[in-house]
């Protein structure tokens, strides 16, 4: 990605950060100032989904081409992904601490990124496990699909399938209404704009990296 591009996403990263501490929020009831968080957790939660997406999209991609490069896209957006699921989870013990006096108790949210992380965790020991490279991207390719298959039921429905102390209508609430501040909506989105460049970016870098490795393995055959 051009120079440009690299700017922006610098920019906007700045700019959020900047926002998350500076901006005053109005007085939420049971979060107080550590509300700022969504403005860092959510965002690294999105990426995850998007990028555990992606990786599903160019398995599938794989299967039906049989390209290498498909099963390299898919793999590294498996990895960015496993990458903002780790962060989504330190930003949420972070604030669990603050709130719930622990940085983990085992809430259905808690619970439920902790089984994704061991999902995709397996999904990279499967890929260790195995040297042939054709091999390897079909089962991993298979397994990427069946692993995304869990990622809506863990995100969205099992959290909400059990009672949770998880403040999840601080954005919006049961009847599907947006109950932010207008300001901290406006950072909020902005976030997320933010993040999701930032996320093409590292996962273009990524996936640069992985070409040059299996042309550097193909050469010395």
């Amino acid at each position: 990605m051009n120079n440009i591009y690299k700017s922006i996403v610098f920019i906007s990263i700045t700019i959020v950060l900047v926002g998350t501490t500076l901006v005053p929020i109005p007085f939420i009831p049971g979060l107080g100032d550590k509300a700022r968080i969504i403005y860092l957790h959510v965002p690294m939660s999105w990426i995850a989904v998007l990028s555990f997406l992606l990786s599903m999209i160019y398995s599938v991609q794989y299967l039906r081409k049989k390209d290498l490069m498909y099963d390299i896209r898919a793999n590294s957006a498996a990895e960015v992904g496993f990458l903002f699921t780790i962060l989504a989870t330190v930003t949420g013990s972070l604030w669990a601490k603050f709130n719930w006096g622990s940085f983990w108790n085992w809430d259905p949210r808690e619970t439920s990124i902790f089984i994704l992380l061991l999902i995709y965790g397996a999904y990279f020991s499967l890929r260790s496990a195995i040297e042939n490279h054709d091999q390897k991207a079909k089962l991993a390719s298979v397994y990427a699909i069946i692993a995304f298959v869990t990622v809506p039921f863990f995100i969205f429905i099992m959290p909400r399938l059990v009672e949770s102390l998880h403040p999840a209508d601080t954005i919006v609430n049961s009847q599907g209404k947006i109950t932010m501040n207008p300001v901290m909506l406006s950072i909020f989105l902005f976030s997320l704009f933010s993040f999701t460049m930032l996320f093409f970016w590292i996962l273009n870098v990524r996936m640069r990296v992985e070409k040059l490795k299996l042309l550097r393995i193909q050469k010395n055959n």
